[in-house]
């Protein structure tokens, strides 16, 4: 007899709770295998596969390509022990534990669960027409269950109590759709006791655009940078004239290239090295400074879809040579959109190269939960005074924004000045690539 089992979108992790489908690999009536990828979603700005962890015919799909579910929503239904799939009904009942692709998957059968079951009949399979069917509205005691902030965001500003809502999610989770329907459907809003005079109408409304998916990952984690960490940063005009004939002479002996962003990595590898500090993040619930031992070196690149942060992982580890292969690899991935969230997840400092865009300076905000980002602006050729002769060279603006938390201007500056060094007197610290 088949049994019906519910896949729900698994935790995304990264403080993330909801998912974009991008679009459906399966339809309805359609025999799927064990750990075969059902639909496509994009967060943390990658694009992921979700993967199925049950064999059998998918007898349902919530959610149209382009829509949002937050985490722990119904994705599909599928019903195992058929004859189209005479998969055992234990075996199917364990599932294979592989989630999300790039995400630790150990206790995802913990978190499977059947849908709506009877306490007097657990083991019956279950129709498929419960899943989306919502109780009749009654006002909620108690928490409301609601794990979206979306949701609680669209609710509060439209002046909706969720109370008054009964959720078609599992166990009655109130998701985006209950709330759509319930301003469509004209649910009594409670009344404000101060109501706010409605602003003029422009002979232009403009245009209004989702913070959903990229941009929406994008704007959260940086607000929350901007509430959480008290920022500063200081600058320093570098001489970059050696740096760049010592990259024009190592790349003419032969051999793989190495890329200048490869190069500001190792140098960054090494400052790090002397000002631990700067590898750090904060414990608020602890009231600790965390000091990390391993370098994760994210750096910025943009792509069609936006900003993305690809992570090298153990950089502290990589030469110059290893440093330029991996972040081509990453900026490829990048650019094609197959980042796996674990490329871009984890990063302990961040290398922004912003002289890309043709600008000399930034005051970036930091990627949260960083302590630092060592910006680099674009190198032109300027007035300089080298060796005390006026001389036209190679400058470029070196910025860091840090954590005020973690340390004080003293260190910072040193750090600072050190990267500076390394950027006009290479030699001693490109020796030991």
């Amino acid at each position: 007899m088949a049994q019906v089992l519910e896949f729900r979108l698994p935790d995304l992790g990264e403080g993330l709770t909801e998912a974009l489908i991008v679009r459906w690999l399966v339809e309805v009536g359609e025999v799927v295998a064990v750990d075969q990828p059902v639909v496509e979603v994009e967060t943390a700005k990658a694009m992921v596969d979700v993967p199925c962890p049950y064999g059998g015919v998918v007898t349902a799909r919530f959610g149209e390509e382009g829509t949002e579910l937050p985490v722990g929503a119904p994705l599909v239904t599928v019903a195992v022990g058929t004859p189209a799939h005479p998969e055992p009904a234990g075996d199917a009942d364990r599932g294979s534990g592989n989630v999300l692709v790039g995400y630790g998957t150990s206790e995802a059968p913990a978190r499977r669960r059947r849908v709506r079951r009877e306490p007097a009949a657990p083991a019956a399979p279950v129709a498929v027409t419960d899943v989306q069917t919502p109780a009749a509205p009654a006002r909620v005691d108690g928490p409301v269950p609601v794990i979206s902030p979306l949701v609680r965001r669209l609710a509060r500003e439209n002046g909706l109590d969720l109370r008054e809502l009964a959720g078609s999610g599992p166990d009655g989770l109130i998701l985006r759709a209950d709330v759509e329907r319930a301003l469509r459907d004209g649910v009594a809003r409670p009344e404000s006791p101060t109501p706010v005079p409605a602003a003029p109408i422009a002979s232009s409304e403009g245009t209004r655009i989702p913070l959903k998916g990229i941009r929406g990952v994008v704007a959260d984690k940086l607000s929350r940078s901007r509430r959480e960490i008290p920022d500063a940063t200081c600058w320093v005009d570098a001489d970059a004239t050696e740096l760049m004939h010592a990259r024009v002479r190592m790349n003419g002996a032969g051999g793989p290239k190495i890329s200048l962003l490869a190069l500001l990595a190792r140098i960054c590898t090494a400052a790090l090295a002397r000002y631990p500090e700067l590898n750090s993040t904060v414990d608020l619930e602890a009231r600790e400074i965390v000091r990390l031992d391993r370098v994760h070196l994210g750096f910025a690149a943009q792509t069609d879809r936006g900003l993305v942060v690809p992570v090298v992982r153990d950089a502290h580890t990589r030469n110059a040579e290893s440093l330029s292969a991996e972040i081509a690899r990453l900026t490829e991935a990048a650019r094609t959109g197959t980042l796996t969230p674990a490329e871009l997840t984890g990063g302990t400092f961040t290398l922004n190269n912003y002289g890309v865009f043709g600008v000399d300076g930034s005051t970036p905000i930091l990627n949260h939960p960083e302590a630092a980002m060592l910006g680099v602006g674009r190198i032109v050729p300027k007035p300089w005074v080298h060796e005390g002769e006026l001389a036209v060279r190679q400058v470029v603006q070196l910025g860091l924004t840090f954590d005020h938390r973690v340390c004080d201007g003293g260190t910072a500056g040193g750090f600072l000045r050190y990267v500076a060094d390394c950027v006009e007197q290479p030699a001693v610290l490109l020796r030991t690539l």
